[in-house]
């Protein structure tokens, strides 16, 4: 029982400002986006380890008296969420290191055109087996309606907004919005970091807008969003 806590298995590479040894703040645009799919590929694989042992990032891993729990692998468990925690960190780093490159790339794209001259696109060419840049933009679900009181809410979400990015899913991967139903059972009382375009009031250009919507339960109401999505 001594050793009830010690990992059974490895919690991977411990999380740095490093990838294959080059500064993260160093990487290219699309260095940062390979960067962002093999996060996204580890937390999913993360995920289905706590899938298989029936739990999520919250479940209870002791006994009504305070004993670890002998359905299940205590330790395995533990070093499972540390991980995904580790790279829920580095992820948002990720994301904002690329919104940055690429609010970048399009300033330089409206200046070459100012000037009359044609701006690389070069920095945003898919590599192979990268899901290129093109689909961090794309909207896959629209915001139908936000319960007043709601974690919806509370994070800023607005009816008419577009989701271009929930957590690790986008328009390449929702699979008709289940995606993000898992996304949400998975990530109960943690943030999710959510990118959204929205529509100026005035009908200007749609704005890029992140936040970090938590789901929880017995908030209130229905479900642990608090608000509807349609599928684009």
């Amino acid at each position: 029982m001594d050793d009830i806590h010690a990992p059974t298995v490895s919690s991977g590479p411990t999380s740095s400002g490093y990838s294959n040894g080059v500064s993260k703040d160093k990487l290219s645009l699309m260095e940062l986006i390979r960067e962002k799919d093999r996060l996204e590929a580890e937390l999913s694989a993360l995920g289905s380890v706590l899938d298989s042992h029936g739990v999520n990032m919250n479940t209870g891993l002791t006994t009504f008296d305070g004993f670890p729990r002998a359905d299940i692998d205590v330790a395995q468990i533990r070093t499972t969420r540390a991980r995904i925690i580790r790279l829920k960190n580095d992820y948002k780093g990720i994301m904002g290191r690329i919104e940055k490159g690429l609010h970048a790339h399009h300033a330089a794209m409206a200046e070459a055109a100012q000037n009359g001259s044609v701006a690389s696109t070069s920095a945003l060419e898919p590599a192979a087996g990268s899901s290129g840049a093109g689909t961090l933009e794309a909207p896959f679900a629209k915001v139908n309606s936000v319960v007043p009181g709601s974690p919806a809410e509370s994070a800023g979400l607005q009816a008419g907004d577009s989701i271009v990015k929930f957590g690790t899913v986008d328009w390449t991967n929702h699979d008709k919005l289940s995606k993000v139903a898992e996304a949400v059972s998975q990530n109960e009382g943690l943030p999710i970091i959510v990118k959204v375009l929205r529509v100026n009031i005035s009908g200007g250009r749609a704005q890029e807008v992140q936040m970090n919507l938590t789901p929880r339960k017995n908030w209130g109401g229905r479900g642990m969003l608090g608000c509807h999505l349609l599928p684009v």
